[in-house]
């Protein structure tokens, strides 16, 4: 491992201590906080949508959201360890690819994904 490698895990063990990041995955409907500032005021914009891709590289991780907004596609690419945002997943959905980029070309029923159940175990 050379020391740029380490000088990210370092930055990223850092970074999960601080606050906790969601287990996400492609598919999954997220609402994603943004903290915007206009001036001297700050505030959360929200943004949710499913998850449509997910990058894992490190530091430099992202995943990209997507949603329906006035019958319009809108995607937005989003830093995993930023601390201007805040992810809350609403349920999780039941997909077999890792990158959903033909959804892109959907519409109505054919771009629904559906819910995963998620068991608990008993005991």
């Amino acid at each position: 491992m050379n020391i740029i490698e380490k000088i990210n895990e370092e930055q990223v063990a850092k970074l999960v201590a601080d606050r906790k990041i969601p287990d996400f995955r492609a598919g999954d409907t997220v609402k994603v906080l943004v903290k915007v500032v206009e001036g001297a005021r700050e505030r959360m914009q929200a943004f949710d949508g499913f998850v449509l891709a997910k990058k894992n590289r490190s530091i430099n991780s992202s995943f990209k959201v997507r949603k329906i907004s006035n019958g319009v596609g809108v995607e937005r690419l989003f830093p995993l360890y930023s601390p201007n945002i805040q992810i809350d997943v609403m349920k999780h959905g039941k997909v077999r690819r890792a990158k959903l980029y033909y959804l892109r070309t959907r519409l109505g029923k054919s771009a629904r994904i559906a819910e995963r159940r998620l068991s608990v175990a008993a005991g």
